[in-house]
């Protein structure tokens, strides 16, 4: 699937990671011959203990870090790639962002740097149902952490990228909020996908369909929901197993 040797594409893949490592140094080892592949209408949760590489994984795919080994395609294209990056929504774990404008002025400038026209209700609608639209004319250095995600989550919502990423941007959101993810989350599907890095197990398991569990650099499992849920009993189950054993890949 992932286009080398003069093969085309898979056209059904959005993400297709492969053999990937990389090390900070040469005694840290962060990734370790990591592959998997993220489909049209698939939403896959990514876990594991701190350490294990999830974040790291993460910047690569979104081209903050330098890939050193492997290779990693979004919608067939190399990650690094301007065309590539533009089908990729991120929100990273920090809520760094621009102290200086308004939540409003925030989102427009997302709209502008993507290009994307988004209808003016949705965002209406949207600062309303996260509980934002009496703040959306504030500076933003004037937020509170749980709002700056929660900005940053409208904003993703609205660029309506083919791939959105998420690396624990929803830590700190209030449970209302977390229950308005749930709904769009579960509306992602069609050509869209999600990767979604979360230690939140209860949310995963009502957003995702499969599950992958990263252990010291190494995918531990690679698992549909339904398979951990009947075998496990629970994705905090299926993590303790990984935990526990050194062995590599389940397929």
């Amino acid at each position: 699937m992932s286009g080398s040797g003069g093969f085309a594409p898979d056209p059904r893949v959005l993400l297709d990671v492969s053999s990937v490592s990389f090390a900070y140094s040469k005694r840290a080892p962060a990734l370790r011959d990591v592959s998997f592949a993220i489909e049209r209408g698939e939403k896959v949760g990514l876990v594991g203990p701190n350490g294990s590489g999830k974040s790291t994984l993460i910047r690569l795919t979104a081209d903050l870090l330098q890939l050193g080994q492997g290779s990693i395609r979004i919608t067939g294209r190399p990650h690094q790639d301007r065309a590539s990056r533009e089908q990729l929504a991120f929100i990273a774990s920090n809520d760094y962002l621009p102290q200086f404008l308004t939540g409003r002025e925030y989102l427009d400038l997302m709209l502008r740097l993507y290009r994307h026209r988004a209808d003016p209700t949705r965002a209406d609608e949207l600062l309303s149902r996260y509980q934002m639209e009496a703040r959306q004319f504030d500076l933003i250095e004037d937020y509170s952490h749980g709002m700056r995600k929660k900005i940053q989550l409208i904003s993703t919502l609205l660029l309506e990228r083919p791939l959105t990423i998420i690396d624990e941007t929803l830590n700190g959101v209030d449970v209302d909020a977390l229950f308005e993810f749930e709904t769009d989350a579960s509306r992602i599907g069609g050509a869209k996908g999600l990767l979604l890095c979360s230690h939140d197990f209860r949310l995963l398991e009502a957003v995702c369909d499969r599950i992958i569990v990263l252990r010291r650099g190494e995918i531990a499992f690679d698992l549909p929901l339904p398979r951990i849920l009947r075998e496990f009993g629970s994705v905090d189950s299926l993590v303790k197993t990984a935990i526990a054993q050194p062995s590599r890949a389940v397929e």
